[in-house]
């Protein structure tokens, strides 16, 4: 496989998809038509960004040491097969081709998705990068809840209708909790290498029993949020049938599973967000008025 797709972790990219996918259904349950020009843009820009932040963080965490001997997905930096300067350029050029499918999608929508887009190009650069990382303080899973959750659905909604109401609020919900639910497994799975590295990830604060009960939290929130979409439709109730994935899920997480036995999980995890993505997209579909 081509080492530019294994750097881009394809694993973690359900969690750019999902949101989108369940912003832009929302705006059937009004009757109206999806913009599917509209659509497709945001959709580069949550690809872009997520791709943007695996290439950042293989390139901060590479030239810090922070990926020496890690458990998971391949770091092109830290294995040899790209230079650091290399995987900083192919970042760079990640996060320019986001701002211009940001920028078309702002001039057909409005110049407030240029000032989003900013904010969310320097927090993936902060996540690992500069001189005082955020994520290295236990700060990455709000970041991810905020970004690839609430503005990545709420973002895409508004894209469709240009408003902001409850309803997209209640469907980020459960994308955020699954899109941090993806990187609490990656952080429990590192949580060793980071300890010796002084890398203080939230799994690392509240150590390994705590953060599988706060990983299993979040796998809670995310079947419960994306029930409560009955609220918006009696179909919402269909998201239910995730739920035997959720619990096989939690099961291993909270019967020990750890190192390399975690990273089948961001498999799984990945495909529990993209399940209830469909299935939250499919009751919003069918709830049309």
């Amino acid at each position: 496989m081509n080492k530019w797709v294994i750097g881009s972790r394809p694993r973690t990219l359900p969690a750019a998809i999902a949101p989108v996918l369940v912003g832009t259904a929302l705006i059937q349950i009004n009757g109206i038509s999806i913009n599917w020009f509209n659509a497709l843009l945001a959709l580069a820009v949550s690809l872009l960004l997520q791709i943007g932040v695996n290439y950042s963080n293989d390139y901060s965490d590479g030239i810090k040491g922070t990926d020496a001997e890690r458990v998971g997905p391949v770091r092109l930096v830290a294995s040899g097969l790209a230079t650091a300067k290399q995987v900083k350029q192919a970042a760079y050029l990640t996060f320019f081709a986001a701002c211009v499918a940001g920028l078309i999608l702002s001039l057909r929508t409005s110049p407030w998705l240029i000032l989003v887009g900013v904010i969310s190009i320097i927090a993936a650069w902060k996540y690992t990068g500069g001189e005082n990382p955020y994520g290295y303080k236990g700060f990455g899973e709000i970041s991810v809840f905020v970004f690839f959750g609430i503005v990545a659905t709420m973002g895409s909604y508004f894209a469709q209708s240009q408003k902001l109401t409850w309803q997209a609020f209640l469907i980020a919900l459960p994308m955020g909790a699954l899109a941090c639910s993806l990187l609490a497994i990656n952080n429990l799975r590192d949580l060793p290498k980071d300890l010796l590295v002084s890398k203080k990830t939230l799994a690392v604060r509240l150590g390994d029993k705590r953060a599988r009960t706060a990983l299993l939290v979040l796998l809670i929130v995310a079947q419960l949020s994306s029930a409560l979409i009955f609220q918006i439709t009696p179909w919402g109730l269909i998201t239910l049938l995730s739920l035997p994935l959720t619990f096989a899920i939690s099961k291993e997480i909270m019967g020990g599973a750890s190192g390399k036995a975690l990273i089948p999980l961001l498999g799984k995890t990945g495909k529990l967000q993209l399940a209830m993505a469909l299935l939250i997209t499919l009751a919003l579909t069918l709830g049309r008025a």
